[in-house]
């Protein structure tokens, strides 16, 4: 085991939490767990050199790898279901109803590995049915790390990770990549678009979403940094648009304009 030191411990995690967000000032176990044999593997005895190595490596992008192994991007097809089912009771039909223009602006943050965004859409077509060609129904996903943007652009999923899908789904959404894999289909992959993005950037965005999926992201975050998140999503909603977040995630500390509809989802306000 290779141990942070309190001055690389201040200076890596300063530096994360000026630059992504990430509030990892409590975490040093986690720290040094996750990356010890890592940065050993690599040649480094101590965690500055490797520091200095991940903030100047520009062809590997080793700095979103440090990111990315210091949170987790666990997520699964169809996770906490209930979001699901109101976005597709609640959310989908006030599209319908209120838009003049056929342009459905939804918005996964935080996407990790795609099953989120992928979710989202295969509910969306089937919503829509056959008069899906005439909307615009893409699905914005992002997330800070390269590494899961490259697995969800890929698409390749197995058998048990496609487990809640249903099986009539899958036949319509995947085709077979190999014996214990499936790919997902062009037709269900071109209604996602991947972007890698920074939620501390300004959200610079042409038009407004109608929905805005960051389940399970902001718990690295600490309160100054959380509420001026929650209100640049509030921003770029439409009015009437919808919020939400992970389960375990609570709105009620902060400081925000939501509208409250039940827990983990929200509402901005006509």
């Amino acid at each position: 085991m290779i141990y942070l030191k309190d001055d690389e411990f201040k200076t890596i995690t300063s530096y994360i939490k000026t630059h992504y967000g990430v509030n990892l000032t409590q975490k040093r176990p986690l720290i040094e767990g996750r990356l010890s044999n890592y940065i050993s593997d690599l040649g480094f005895d101590n965690y500055m050199d490797y520091f200095e190595y991940a903030k100047n490596d520009r062809v590997n992008d080793e700095m979103t790898m440090l990111i990315n192994k210091l949170t987790t991007n666990h997520t699964y097809f169809f996770r906490e279901n209930e979001h699901f089912e109101f976005y597709k009771d609640i959310v989908l039909p006030w599209v319908d109803k209120t838009l003049k223009v056929r342009d459905l602006r939804v918005w996964s943050a935080g996407c990790s590995s795609g099953q989120e965004p992928y979710t989202l859409s295969m509910i969306t077509q089937e919503y829509l049915g056959s008069a899906a060609q005439e909307w615009d129904s893409t699905i914005l996903a992002s997330d800070i790390s390269n590494k899961v943007l490259t697995i969800a652009k890929n698409g390749i999923y197995s058998r048990e990770e496609l487990s809640d899908v249903p099986h009539s789904w899958i036949k319509k959404y995947f085709r077979a990549h190999d014996e214990q894999r499936f790919v997902v289909s062009e037709n269900l992959r071109k209604n996602v678009a991947y972007r890698n993005f920074n939620l501390l950037s300004p959200f610079e965005f042409k038009k407004p979403f109608q929905a805005i999926f960051c389940r399970n992201v902001m718990i690295y975050f600490d309160m100054p940094t959380k509420n001026e998140i929650i209100n640049k999503f509030y921003d770029v909603l439409l009015p009437g648009g919808y919020f939400f977040i992970g389960h375990s995630e609570s709105l009620s500390a902060c400081d925000h304009k939501f509208k409250y509809i039940k827990p983990s989802i929200y509402q901005k306000g006509y």
